[in-house]
């Protein structure tokens, strides 16, 4: 099969990468820039004893270590790969220990309560260029993580006002060399649109799972042995990491519940028209809604053949955007 990341880099972009966390995101990363020889040398910190074992087995860095302040010294570039919540500690640990010039970036789903917590904690030399690559599967841990993960996602930057146009190109050019399309937009606008295209179908799959999980011993197993592809979706959704997603709904509450409100206003028309027999009002809504797929599969972001189980035959590891 042809390689979708294409062929390794003439020089490497970054000289060296520090990567804090090694779960799905992290993993990726290095195996991308493994691959496309985007970094001279990789440094992976991660607090999980059981995580840097698995990933000094599966050679994932150049180095690896347990301190995220150990990582970071003397790196060029260092990507925050934790759960949201984590990000306000690792730039308190990191901060003292980056070189002037440092570029810190992060993968986390949620850009304006990051921004607002990491921020104080990084030195005035240091350069902050959020990101958030939106790609991801719900498998978690240094075995996740596969080189074409980002291959055609999109990778969106966040930058505050006044950073350094130069820190933005270099963060840009990294996602670019792992197959990213990268877009540039305003924090609190990032987190309003994942609030609705992420965020909260995220929510919408725990708690219909969770619904199922209620009426598993009413139906005796039925719901589970007759599952749909529908709802087998949601539950490949609802199986993502407990703690990163419950990190995502604390610090995106307001865009999630604005999101939330206007849906559940949807849903309740939704239910009039069932209730009244109104097969016209149905009919146009899911006219409306079946081109919303077709414009997500027009623009490469997904494919129009049935994959339930999420096959991938290049990597062997089922997959599916977040």
């Amino acid at each position: 099969m042809t390689d979708r990341l294409g062929p390794p880099l003439a020089a490497p972009l970054v000289e060296r990468l520090a990567i804090i966390g090694v779960g799905l995101i992290g993993s990726s990363i290095v195996r991308a820039a493994r691959r496309k020889r985007a970094a001279r040398f990789i440094a992976v910190a991660d607090v999980s004893r059981e995580a840097r074992e698995r990933a000094a087995a599966l050679k994932l860095g150049d180095a690896v270590v347990a301190s995220a302040a150990e990582a970071a010294a003397d790196a060029d570039l260092v990507i925050l790969c934790a759960p949201v919540g984590a990000d306000e500690a690792l730039a308190r640990e990191i901060g003292p220990a980056l070189k002037k010039g440092a570029i810190v970036s992060d993968v986390g789903s949620v850009k304006g309560a990051v921004i607002a917590a990491a921020t104080p904690y990084l030195p005035a030399g240091a350069h902050f260029v959020p990101a958030h690559p939106v790609a991801g599967t719900e498998l978690s841990g240094p075995d996740a993580g596969f080189a074409t993960l980002f291959v055609n996602r999109w990778c969106v930057l966040t930058p505050p006002e006044g950073t350094d146009p130069e820190a933005v190109e270099r963060v840009r050019a990294l996602w670019e060399a792992l197959g990213a399309n990268v877009e540039t937009m305003d924090a609190a606008r990032h987190d309003l649109v994942l609030a609705i295209t992420s965020h909260v179908p995220h929510l919408i799959a725990y708690n219909i799972v969770g619904t199922a999980y209620d009426l598993e011993e009413t139906t005796r197993g039925e719901v589970i042995k007759f599952s749909a592809g529908g709802f087998r979706d949601f539950t490949r959704i609802a199986a993502s990491d407990p703690t990163m997603w419950r990190d995502v709904f604390l610090n995106n509450r307001e865009a999630v519940l604005e999101a939330l409100g206007r849906f559940t206003e949807d849903l309740s028309a939704l239910q009039r028209m069932i209730r009244r027999g109104d097969g016209d009002g149905l009919f146009e809504l899911f006219s409306r809604t079946r081109a919303i797929r077709r414009g997500i599969v027009e623009q490469g972001q997904e494919t129009a053949a049935p994959d339930f189980g999420r096959g991938r035959a290049e990597d062997g590891n089922g997959s599916g955007g977040k």
